[in-house]
């Protein structure tokens, strides 16, 4: 069981939010900051292969994984506040698959880690703080153990 205050889930849910009041450019933002920190995993993305650059205005990149991704986020934030832990389900089983089947490695969650970092900082602007960065982790962290145990159950 996670410690989550009900306070780290305002945060969280205040900034999953304003990022969904631009989610264009927060998507774009955020998979060009995947690429610039780790170039190898631009191949794990079918909307990114044999392009040199991250597209704008992509629905792929916007709704089949941006905001996915950052609805996951938010959404372990809300479970580990009610339950004090991210539940297992269809979604995260799936989940845990196809990052067996592209290739993703353990070094990639620490690469979406800071780039969701950065990303939701450059949404929220001057109202970043150590706290609100502190709530994503935790909700991610715990996301992304579910996840690589899915992973391992995939393999196994």
């Amino acid at each position: 069981m996670v410690a989550f205050s009900e306070q780290q889930a305002v945060l969280v849910k205040s900034s999953w939010e304003e990022f969904n009041s631009n989610i264009p450019k927060y998507t774009h933002r955020f998979f060009t900051l995947v690429v610039e920190i780790a170039p190898a995993t631009k191949d794990l993305f079918s909307f990114l292969k044999g392009s040199n650059e991250v597209p704008q205005n992509n629905p792929d990149l916007q709704q089949a994984h941006g905001v996915k991704f950052f609805k996951l986020v938010y959404e372990a934030a809300i479970q580990l506040q009610d339950k004090g832990e991210v539940a297992t389900d269809a979604t995260l089983k799936n989940l845990g698959a196809v990052h067996v089947a592209k290739g993703v490695i353990e070094p990639y969650f620490e690469v979406v880690k800071k780039a969701l970092l950065e990303t939701i900082k450059e949404v929220v602007g001057n109202k970043w703080t150590d706290e609100l960065g502190n709530a994503w982790v935790v909700a991610y962290d715990e996301l992304a153990i579910v996840i690589k145990k899915e992973m391992k159950n995939a393999t196994a």
